[in-house]
């Protein structure tokens, strides 16, 4: 189904709702480039295309974010900008066979619903801590903005976002709060070399392996669910394959000229939900926005990014954090399936999606035991 028919809503909200993710994608983005001193402007240009050509595409507010393991292991890890352009066209490579082949569909039809609940809790939680990490780095500023953003949630039509940055800023100006820092390099287009075979070796054994599992869970399938979720019919061209596909043909196309591993998230998707988004309009906003701070002269514009504090984006991504935990599902669950819900969100937070999906789907088939057992018992 194409998303032809959909049109742009050009308002302040959307304008809102294109910021909510920021609480994602710039903590992870800023610290990888002032870790692993990246170029910062082929990275937030890729981020920049990626979501036009996603606005353009879906015409839904589908973010795009950094792989996070792939971030995780950059910020611990010495790695190359070859060796980090090699796990993007290797991913990108998997993604895109998986989403042709029709693959990645069929496994998003075998995952239980109660394991869904449990995986979108287990996110939403995950996300919670690195928001309260973010807000500790300056308390006051991270609860007054979060005190606002929770005061505006009552007031829908408000750009809560845009308002709750702003006011972040200031308060950071004023009170000296830490920011992310950004290296200050210049604003060139640095492509890295060609990956040669050691950094192919690098790249599947340090960033793919680790990355993959978490991108067809929370990427592709809780994407595509949540997307569903929250518009319907309208989200029918939404699907795990075409997720799959368009984050596999980023990554081929954008990573071998210096930008970071991309994907869609669910955590990104419930954001500019929260705070606003409704249609492509908010997506593209911010890919206009990411394109013209990253080809801003003398890197003026990335340095605006850096400048919001950290505490003001922890808050965003809490106020996410819960939008994305909290949902219908979780609560028409029935009882019998509450262990299994928090069997599934226990293990995410504490490993990854990945298990939490494997390890879930094995106590659902150990309730669905259990109840025919019951069942069967209650009727002798």
């Amino acid at each position: 189904m194409s998303a032809k028919g959909e049109k742009f809503q050009i308002s302040l909200r959307e304008l809102s709702g294109a910021l909510g993710d920021l609480g994602t994608l710039l903590p992870l983005t800023l610290g990888v480039i002032a870790v692993a001193g990246l170029a910062p402007t082929p990275i937030f240009l890729g981020f920049g295309i990626f979501y036009v050509a996603t606005a353009l595409y879906y015409r839904l507010p589908i973010p795009v974010q950094p792989m996070k393991a792939v971030a995780a292991v950059m910020l611990t890890t010495e790695v190359t900008a070859s060796g980090l352009a090699a796990s993007g066209v290797i991913i990108g490579l998997m993604l895109l066979l998986l989403g042709v082949t029709g693959w990645i569909s069929r496994l998003a039809r075998l995952v239980p619903q109660s394991v869904l609940a449990g995986l979108q809790l287990g996110l939403g939680i995950a996300l919670a801590i690195v928001s309260l990490e973010l807000m500790a780095t300056e308390p006051l500023v991270g609860a007054i903005t979060a005190g606002l953003l929770i005061v505006l949630l009552f007031f829908p039509r408000y750009p809560s976002a845009l308002t709750a940055l702003l006011v972040a800023v200031v308060l950071g100006w004023a009170m000296g709060a830490t920011r992310l820092e950004l290296a200050a390099v210049s604003a060139t287009i640095s492509i890295p070399p060609w990956p040669s075979l050691q950094n192919f070796e690098q790249a599947v054994s340090v960033l793919v392996v680790p990355q993959l599992s978490l991108t067809l869970t929370n990427a592709v399938l809780l994407t595509a669910l949540i997307a569903s979720d929250y518009f319907g019919e309208r989200a029918a061209h939404v699907t795990p394959a075409r997720l799959s596909i368009t984050s596999g043909l980023a990554n081929l196309v954008l990573t071998p000229f210096g930008a970071l591993p991309m994907c869609h998230g669910a955590g990104g998707l419930a954001a500019h939900y929260r705070f606003g988004a409704r249609s492509g309009a908010a997506p593209l906003f911010l890919g206009l926005l990411l394109i013209a701070l990253a080809l801003w002269p003398g890197n003026a514009g990335l340095m605006t990014l850096a400048a919001i504090p950290a505490a003001g984006l922890g808050a965003l991504l809490l106020i996410a954090s819960g939008e994305l935990a909290l949902t219908k599902r979780l609560f028409d669950c029935k009882p019998s399936c509450w262990p299994v819900i928090a069997t599934t969100a226990a293990v995410t937070v504490w490993a990854d999606p990945f298990w939490g999906l494997l390890v879930g789907s094995g106590a659902e088939l150990v309730r669905q035991v259990i109840v025919r057992a019951l069942t069967n018992e209650a009727r002798r």
